[in-house]
């Protein structure tokens, strides 16, 4: 079942969201700074903090009363230069998460097409999010769901600083 996150579900997406983060990155980051990111990113109280947050709107994925995947939209253009991003209403796809055993079944393509439906819905003309330049099935999905690459952005995890794409999807220019 998809459905937008209630401020009761910040512990499990807290939670889920550091468990998804552990599963994909570890040994990928140097442990000292996976931590700091977690610690910084997935607490119960910054989940809780992003879900009353009026500029931020978190779908999830949910089976059998558990929570699966979800996605953290966020209102706003990136805080750096970006060279092919002419959107006037955009929203940042800020996390797109779905536990490894739904990959395959179709589950991170329905919760894709919930966001871009919604932010259409919701009068954005475009998406936009980045992902680690080494996340090559990330990219190919991002790809097959019609985003583009537009250029790149750095991130921040701990103390390391890595390079991600910058992605955009046009929501004026929708597939027929």
């Amino acid at each position: 079942m998809l459905r937008a996150a209630l401020p009761a579900d910040a512990l499990d997406l807290a939670i889920l969201g550091e468990r998804l983060w552990r599963e994909t990155y570890t040994g990928l980051i140097p442990a000292s700074n996976l931590e700091l990111h977690l610690a910084k990113t997935f607490g119960a109280t910054q989940q809780a903090a992003e879900l009353a947050d009026p500029a931020c709107r978190t779908l999830v994925l949910e089976h059998n009363g558990a929570l699966l995947g979800y996605a953290l939209l966020r209102i706003g253009d990136p805080e750096f230069e970006k060279p092919a991003f002419h959107f006037v209403k955009a929203l940042e796809v800020a996390r797109f998460y779905v536990d490894a055993m739904l990959h395959g079944q179709g589950a991170a393509q329905e919760l894709m097409a919930a966001v871009l439906d919604q932010a259409a819905a919701a009068g954005h003309d475009g998406v936009w999010l980045q992902v680690w330049e080494r996340n090559a099935r990330a990219i190919r999905f991002y790809s097959k769901a019609g985003f583009s690459d537009a250029g790149e952005a750095t991130f921040r995890v701990g103390e390391q600083v890595d390079r991600d794409r910058l992605l955009v999807h046009d929501l004026m220019v929708r597939p027929l």
